[in-house]
């Protein structure tokens, strides 16, 4: 009798704070949403361009959007396409160098190897800042800043992506090491084993690292905004909506603002959820050495 009743006290305990975390959750998220919502909702206001004091709009339309891609209205278009390609060419590089590096670093043994391996990591704890100030004088001395400040970004996205192997060289240590030597024993060069033996193991990582170095500069704002000022042909998308918000075009351009924003985040919130569970094995799978 007294095992059933204690039994029965834990099931209602559990249930009680079962209910206690859900609705702590339940805050959370529309604390957390409740922003976002109120952006695609006033991407859909058609009445007033500028900011109200309601957030449902009296009329709706898709107005902001089409006006996103009027070039005689706006440069977005522009800021779209140079996010676009750096992002790409950011993720291409990146995950190439990254990939190189980890299975360098997780298959051979040469001197200075932990050495080196610890440089880069207490390297990678400084905060970009420190050097943004000299890395401006550097791009501007070899003309990469403002109308030039895609192939600037790209440069500077990709100058020390190699340091970034931690989590791909802890999913690489994870792979047999006799699959690498039973593939040199049948004749595959290093290449060969990298490419055919490696990497079809290697997905989930392959994408965490593709969808990480896509993600960086699809939504830098800092960076970008230090180097890309002044001339709309060489801003970002970040860069160019924040223009938007000054005094004399927020007024006219808040809708636009709201529906630019709306854009950006598309992209990037449709990879995830379809490579969530590639992301989700990437991570695990690469912090910890098995």
């Amino acid at each position: 009798m007294a095992k059933e009743k204690s039994s029965i006290g834990m099931k209602a305990k559990n249930r009680i704070s079962n209910a206690v975390i859900y609705v702590i959750l339940t805050a959370m998220s529309i604390v957390w949403l409740a922003p976002f919502v109120c952006i695609v909702l006033q991407s859909f206001r058609v009445e007033k361009t500028g900011q109200v004091g309601y957030v449902i709009p009296k009329q709706w339309g898709l107005q902001n959007y089409i006006n996103l891609f009027d070039p005689e209205l706006c440069d977005f278009s522009i800021w779209f396409k140079n996010t676009l390609i750096i992002s790409l060419c950011v993720a291409v590089i990146n995950t190439f160098m990254i990939l190189c590096m980890s299975y360098t670093l997780s298959r051979f043994r040469f001197k200075m190897r932990r050495p080196l391996m610890q440089f880069m990591l207490v390297i990678g704890l400084f905060p970009g800042i420190l050097g943004m100030l000299i890395l401006y004088w550097i791009l501007k001395d070899l003309g990469l800043t403002q109308e030039n400040a895609v192939p600037g970004l790209i440069l500077v996205y990709t100058a020390s992506s190699g340091m970034g192997y931690y989590i791909t060289k802890g999913f690489f240590d994870t792979i047999p090491m006799s699959l690498d030597e039973a593939a040199r024993i049948d004749g595959a060069n290093r290449l060969q084993v990298f490419f055919k033996v490696i990497m079809p193991l290697a997905k989930p990582i392959v994408i965490y690292t593709v969808l990480t170095a896509f993600m960086g500069p699809w939504a830098d704002f800092l960076f970008a905004r230090f180097i890309s000022f002044g001339n709309p042909k060489g801003m970002n998308v970040a860069v160019g909506l924040w223009s938007w918000l000054s005094r004399d075009q927020i007024g006219s351009r808040y809708t636009m603002f709201c529906a630019g924003g709306v854009l950006i985040a598309i992209p990037i919130t449709v990879l995830f959820l379809c490579l969530q569970r590639y992301y989700v094995e990437g991570v695990t799978g690469g912090s910890v050495k098995g």
